[in-house]
């Protein structure tokens, strides 16, 4: 009997776990990315919940863990760096998770631990799909065609090929707020914790430490300008006219960034589908359910749904239709619980006043307090349920 075979669009976390458990399963796998070589760097993410177990079962809980980004804690920060509440590591929940890794070195783990006969597409997008009786026709930018049983969209958030096959059932919010990343030298100033700022404006901060001896450093804020069609010298001129008086490390971090050569600005998106599935298309990761680091979890759902959909398509491996059901079925309320922001949250988050910035720093020093940190700990756990992971069949037993 052939193998099945799938296609999947796109070399991030939600991808190459598609990857790792459909080969595991038996499939035939084919990756196509975008970029012309697999894409190391980016910022923070972490694995909580459920994820551990996902990891656990590829093998690369400790391989994962050991390319941890040295981050032991969090740190609230005035505008002259003092300390006004402090969030120490907190092992699995806490702000600073215990898997706390760089999206690159994240992905690339799974990359270097791939079954083998996995192939990669690099430098190239789908153009076109076309379902036909018992399969799905690709084909390429570059020229090539590609027959499958099954198509997976893991392109993130801004996908293409997710807006022209799913267009009619995808709703794209706007939260409001603008975000700027990138990497900057480390100073004598700088240590092991992740600090951070807000400035009224509805202005944050963020130095995080990196295992790469620099500094991860972002910028957001609410209530931004539209920076679509900027250049990336347009944008940050925009954000450095934002910023202005914001203090603390703003200058720096600005001045750092005209030079960094992995800036990356983004406009909030959140992403609701009312559905991920539809004949042999399937979505997974940010390009069916975006939560934004607003919600938080995005590498945990990303990294579970690769999981959750080989189980179920090795399961059910005469009956796509009941396996992509099953998983939808399966994922849907762990987004839906993600996606839920509280009322109210961008206010919190992004002070506009000098009143709203005073009674955050009320807040924050609740949160803080040793009698509410088991409290915060829920708070800060993502991508939980009581729901057991579905069995994989895997192809080897």
């Amino acid at each position: 009997m052939p193998e099945s075979h799938v296609v999947i669009s796109g070399a991030s976390i939600a991808g190459l776990s598609a990857a790792f458990w459909l080969r595991r399963a038996g499939w035939r796998v084919t990756v196509i990315e975008r970029a012309n070589a697999f894409r190391d760097g980016g910022q923070n993410v972490d694995v909580r919940g459920i994820a551990r177990e996902v990891l656990t079962r590829m093998g690369l809980f400790d391989a994962v863990k050991a390319q941890n980004t040295t981050e032991m804690g969090t740190v609230l920060v005035t505008s002259t760096g003092k300390v006004r509440a402090e969030l120490p590591f907190g092992g699995e929940d806490g702000a600073t998770a215990e898997l706390e890794v760089l999206r690159g070195d994240f992905a690339r783990t799974i990359l270097d631990h791939l079954p083998d006969g996995v192939e990669f597409i690099y430098g190239d997008t789908i153009a076109e799909v076309s379902d036909v009786f018992d399969a799905v026709d690709i084909s390429t930018v570059g020229g090539l065609s590609l027959r499958a049983d099954l198509l997976v969209i893991a392109e993130g958030v801004r996908s293409a090929t997710r807006d022209r096959l799913f267009g009619d059932v995808v709703d794209q919010k706007e939260l409001g707020v603008n975000m700027v990343f990138g990497t900057i030298p480390r100073t004598p100033t700088d240590d092991n914790r992740w600090r951070w700022y807000n400035a009224i404006g509805g202005r944050q901060i963020h130095l995080r430490p990196d295992n790469y001896g620099t500094i991860r450093a972002i910028l957001a804020y609410s209530r931004g300008e539209d920076l679509k069609g900027l250049d990336r010298a347009g944008a940050l001129s925009v954000v450095r006219a934002r910023y202005q008086n914001a203090g603390w490390e703003a200058s720096r971090i600005l001045d750092a960034f005209d030079t960094s050569d992995d800036v990356y600005i983004d406009q909030l998106t959140q992403v609701r589908m009312s559905t991920w599935h539809r004949g042999r298309v399937v979505m997974a990761g940010d390009a069916g359910w975006c939560v934004t680091p607003m919600g938080g979890g995005g590498a945990s759902l990303a990294l579970t749904s690769g999981y959750v959909l080989a189980a179920y398509l090795s399961t059910n491996p005469h009956d796509l239709e009941t396996a992509l059901t099953s998983y939808e079925k399966w994922l849907r309320p762990l987004v839906d619980d993600v996606q839920s922001l509280p009322r109210g949250l961008q206010y919190f988050a992004y002070p506009q006043t000098r009143l709203g910035l005073a009674a955050r720093g009320v807040v924050d020093k609740v949160i803080a307090s040793r009698l509410f940190r088991p409290i915060a700990a829920k708070l800060t756990r993502v991508a939980e349920t009581k729901q057991v992971l579905p069995a994989l069949r895997d192809a080897d037993e």
